[in-house]
């Protein structure tokens, strides 16, 4: 049986795929930064010729939007370049690439939900790191699934906004959070599930770009105040007393980032034949589980 590879194995998607992958049945082989530098133009064909996977998901990518802005050359690499020579020899073998991508490839001018033949323009380098890699997918590589995806929180790897506000309310009594940005919070865990469940539908009539998050839209604001009322009502540890909305323009960074970046996730509803859960209810779940990893 040839097996799933899937790069990018500690990560917080990563981590989730190989959960609910290897509980399917499927021989997977996960790799992380151990295992190969996605920057080693060299060595990423040779691992994967080695392997021979019947299907590769890329969920491994340079996530730090802020950094991004002047390591432009290390964020090109790994968002652009490896997807690209992971997407020739996947040519080369026949194999289906799975690939996470992003909200960040649109402006956020918009104000009703983005389709998959939307017009690109992102607004800040990881964006565009992120639209180089896509493109460089659609022209080496015939079998693909491109997966936009939207403000990713989960309960493993490193950190995320969820993790973030725990931490800071559990410290502090005040938190300002930004309210004139708005998305749709997506837990890996869903979307762990819906790449899983992608999985056996996979022929090259359905080859493209797809959008998955989960269901609602929220400010950063609104899902900082949720997050403090489930952690509440689980009787997560809190200091926090008073959730403050601010604008953009009150807490500048170096990345610009889109005001709006909905995603319309009608097209992979029609081939899972299911709705994605509503944030809040997934936000609600993975909560439960970071009490249960507490005690």
């Amino acid at each position: 049986m040839k097996p799933i590879l899937i790069f990018g194995k500690n990560g917080q998607l990563g981590q989730e795929l190989k959960q609910i992958l290897n509980s399917s049945g499927q021989k997977i082989i996960a790799v992380g930064r151990k295992e190969i530098d996605l920057t080693e133009k060299e060595k990423l064909p040779q691992l994967i010729e080695q392997i021979q996977p019947k299907i590769i998901i890329n969920a491994a990518a340079y996530t730090a939007v802020d950094k991004a802005e002047t390591e432009v050359e290390l964020a090109y690499k790994v968002n652009a370049d490896a997807p690209q020579i992971i997407a020739q020899v996947a040519q080369e073998l026949q194999a289906f690439l799975i690939h996470v991508s992003t909200d960040y490839v649109f402006d956020g001018r918009k104000s009703s939900p983005y389709q998959e033949t939307d017009l690109t323009k992102p607004i800040n380098v990881y964006g565009e790191s992120k639209l180089a890699g896509e493109e460089a997918i659609k022209s080496a590589c015939e079998n693909y699934l491109i997966l936009r995806t939207a403000w990713v929180y989960g309960n493993e790897g490193k950190g995320n906004f969820v993790k973030t506000m725990l931490k800071l309310g559990a410290a502090r009594d005040e938190i300002r959070v930004v309210a004139d940005q708005i998305g749709s919070p997506t837990w890996t865990r869903d979307l762990a599930s819906a790449i899983a469940n992608f999985i056996p539908h996979l022929n090259p009539a359905i080859s493209g770009i797809y959008h998955y998050t989960n269901s609602g839209i929220a400010s950063w604001y609104d899902f900082a105040v949720a997050i403090f009322a489930e952690a509440k009502k689980l009787n997560l540890p809190l200091q926090v007393q008073r959730v403050i909305p601010i604008t953009t323009l009150e807490y500048p960074t170096p990345a610009k980032r889109p005001a709006y970046s909905v995603l319309n996730c009608a097209k992979i509803q029609q081939v899972l034949g299911t709705y994605p859960p509503h944030w809040r209810q997934s936000l609600t779940e993975m909560l439960k589980q970071e009490l249960k990893a507490k005690n």
